[in-house]
């Protein structure tokens, strides 16, 4: 789980950042973002047409804030991941993550490099 300074209070800020944001787009989920105040805040939205299940949708909440705490952060910004696909859940970690690393990349957020597989 991520701190409490990086979660979202209340949904006035979620719905600024939905609606204001900024988008970076793959396959399976979307990266809305824009400016943030002192530290980064993220939200992950997993609808029930993703996956009917919570435990699905919870699983697939867990690994995107694991991999997002992981990363290191340059620049104070709000997020918000978007997921479409509930391939996520049972998705290789490796792959997981590189996916994550390069919205984070693309949107300037963060100059991470996404991890090779090991041989």
């Amino acid at each position: 789980m991520i701190q409490r300074q990086h979660r979202f209070w209340g949904r006035s800020s979620i719905d600024r950042v939905h609606k204001q944001g900024r988008v970076q787009r793959s396959k399976q989920l979307n990266l809305k973002y824009m400016p943030g105040r002192d530290n980064w805040r993220l939200a992950v939205v997993v609808s029930k047409k993703v996956a009917k299940s919570a435990v699905t949708r919870n699983r697939i909440r867990r690994r995107l804030f694991e991999i997002v705490r992981l990363t290191p952060i340059q620049k104070p910004h709000d997020m918000l991941l978007v997921v479409h696909s509930a391939d996520l859940a049972s998705m290789p970690a490796l792959e997981l993550q590189r996916i994550v690393a390069g919205l984070l990349s693309k949107s300037g957020i963060s100059d991470t490099i996404t991890p090779k597989e090991r041989d």
